[in-house]
Formats: structure tokens, C-alpha cells, sequence
């Protein structure tokens, strides 16, 4: 991080990071989705009190909503999960599952509430959740600027083969020190 630079207003600043990010990690994004990830981390930089919602069970009420209850709820879950898996990976840990499992719902949400709506959002919606690992490796970005890793190296791996994150590929690699190999699962 080169040094403090302030920024007029909030959305100025936010914007500023997310370019630094997107520098840092070699990963850019549309206007749309740049546009969608500044606005999200404004809406969340004052509720701390985010992180202790349970993710399944929010997806899993937004089943039984109809219309704009139920869109409002996916939209919510698929942006705690995207904050969830970029800025708080360590959030998967302490409830014992996967960095995946937040993108996994993430992902669901948008997809199902760009089924749901009509032409205009529902492409938002849709990149977004085609876009999600990228998103994420931009947060993950956002928090490195500080100096301090987002994910130990066992987390980047499991997380790359999960969801096939570059940025994490290039975190296991070490810069070229080491080729990592995707372990293959046991189907029965």
C-alpha cells in the first residue's frame, strides 16, 4: 500500500480501493459489477453486526417469500455471502465449513433472483453470480492491501479447487516456486 490517500466522499474512496484491488490482483471488472461491488461495501461499511447471520437458513426462508420480499431477501443473501467469502473468510473457520459454502449460496441467490426479474436486473444479477469468484479475488485483494494475508496457503488450495480461483492458484504457486495439482475426489 503506497500511503493514505483520502478521497472527497465515501463512494470516492471506496471506488479508489476497489481500483487498487483490482491493480494488485491483475482482475478487472465491468462498470456494472464495479459499480455494484463500490455501492455493497457502502452499505456494509456501518453494520459490523453482518457477520453473525446464518447464511442457509436466510436462503432457505427467501424459498417460502414471494415478490419483492423474496428478491430483497436473495439480493441480501447473495451480498452477505460475497462479503462473507471475500472480506471474512475467516468466518468459514470458526463455523467449521468451507470458504466455498458461502460462495455456493451466493451464487444460488443471485442466479435465482435473476430468474426471477425482469431483463434489466436480471443480467446484473446474473453476471454477478457468473462474476463471483472474481469479486472475491478482489476482496481478498482489498484485504492484502493491508499487508496481511486473506487466506493461510491450506485455505488458498482448498479454496482454488473448490472454486478454481486464479488468484489463489497464483497464492499456492508462490510465484512460480511450486505448481500446485488439483486433487480429485472420490466419487461413489
Amino acid at each position: 500500500m503506497a500511503g493514505l490517500i483520502l478521497e472527497p466522499t465515501s463512494q470516492a474512496q471506496w471506488q479508489a480501493l476497489v481500483h487498487e484491488a483490482q491493480s494488485a490482483c491483475d482482475r478487472h471488472l465491468d462498470e456494472t459489477l464495479e459499480s455494484y461491488l463500490v455501492f455493497l461495501l457502502m452499505r456494509f461499511a456501518d453494520k459490523p453486526q453482518c457477520t453473525a447471520r446464518i447464511m442457509a437458513a436466510d436462503y432457505l426462508n427467501s424459498q417460502v417469500l414471494l415478490g419483492e420480499q423474496r428478491a430483497d431477501k436473495l439480493r441480501d443473501v447473495g451480498d452477505h455471502c460475497l462479503l462473507f467469502s471475500g472480506l471474512f473468510p475467516q468466518l468459514a473457520e470458526r463455523r467449521l465449513v468451507r470458504i466455498s459454502y458461502f460462495v455456493n449460496i451466493g451464487r444460488a441467490s443471485y442466479r435465482q433472483l435473476s430468474d426471477g426479474l425482469d431483463r434489466g436486473w436480471s443480467s446484473v444479477y446474473s453476471h454477478l453470480s457468473e462474476a463471483f469468484i472474481v469479486l472475491v479475488d478482489i476482496l481478498h485483494a482489498m484485504r492484502e492491501l493491508g499487508g496481511m494475508a486473506a487466506l493461510t496457503p491450506l485455505q488458498a488450495m482448498d479454496f482454488w479447487q473448490q472454486t478454481g480461483s486464479r488468484r489463489c492458484y497464483q497464492q499456492v504457486c508462490a510465484g512460480g516456486r511450486s505448481i500446485p495439482a488439483a486433487i480429485a475426489t472420490e466419487k461413489h
